[in-house]
């Protein structure tokens, strides 16, 4: 169990840093919905960076802080998760799970690191440091394209009944991964990722649900994960921007 809520927690950072603003948006073309042609990757994602707020509003957000819950319904089990993240690409994560333990993690703009029962205090490198930099990165969603060497718009499925547009993304270290834009709200709803943890690649899917406003932009306040290990459950219940975060909250611990 304590493996499996350790290969959980290190997933926590990549969904809230894509629990992503979101606001309606037009479907992109009844012409290209009725031949079927796909949109390029770049209109793709210019309809994402609209559906999430804009350039302008998103770079006014400099730090987040979260407080939610972990919910394990196999396993009944729940606990208190706070998530601080300070521009450019500073984060700390805390998760208690009753009978259990901390499980902690963070990145202070040069070491990633984690914490928790099974593994103890570790610092990241190779591509666990570099995943954990980028689940950091408030403003990353804003440019997703730096991050790959090639994006592209591989077709349409459905992800919970809607159509979505289905974008393959390659990184230049690890695994190719796919995420899913409906077509209607230009949203990510849905991304398909292998988190690199000490008991090896792991594949993840994760679910972004009930978007919800706050201070001008939106985010899934349900954050669903998928994987071999069984299933569990973000739920946001309170997000404050531009709050004054000490540096020191970043650090490694002694």
């Amino acid at each position: 169990m304590k493996r499996t809520l350790t290969i959980t927690l290190l997933g926590l950072m990549a969904v809230l840093s894509v629990s992503a603003q979101a606001l309606q948006q037009p479907s992109i073309s009844k012409e290209n919905d009725r031949a079927e042609t796909m949109p390029g990757v770049d209109q793709v994602l210019d309809r994402f960076v609209n559906a999430i707020g804009g350039q302008a509003a998103n770079k006014k957000i400099t730090s987040r802080v979260t407080r939610a819950t972990i919910e394990i319904p196999a396993a009944s089990l729940s606990g208190p998760v706070e998530i601080y993240a300070k521009y450019p690409d500073k984060f700390f994560t805390i998760a208690t799970i009753e009978n259990v333990g901390e499980f902690k993690s963070g990145y202070d703009g040069k070491t990633g690191w984690s914490l928790d029962p099974q593994n103890g205090l570790r610092e990241l490198s190779g591509i666990e440091l570099v995943q954990t930099k980028r689940r950091g990165e408030i403003h990353g969603l804003l440019d997703l394209k730096k991050n790959f060497s090639r994006m592209e718009v591989k077709g349409k499925d459905k992800v919970s009944g809607r159509d979505v547009y289905i974008v393959e993304a390659v990184p230049p270290e690890g695994t190719a991964q796919k995420l899913y834009f409906d077509t209607e709200s230009g949203l990510l709803v849905r991304w398909d990722i292998v988190t690199v943890t000490p008991q090896g690649d792991f594949p993840l899917t994760n679910y972004f649900e009930d978007y919800r406003e706050v201070g001008g932009v939106k985010l899934a306040f349900s954050v669903r994960f998928e994987s071999a290990a069984g299933s569990y459950t973000i739920k946001l219940q309170e997000v404050k921007h531009n709050v004054a975060i000490d540096d020191a909250k970043f650090n490694k611990p002694s």
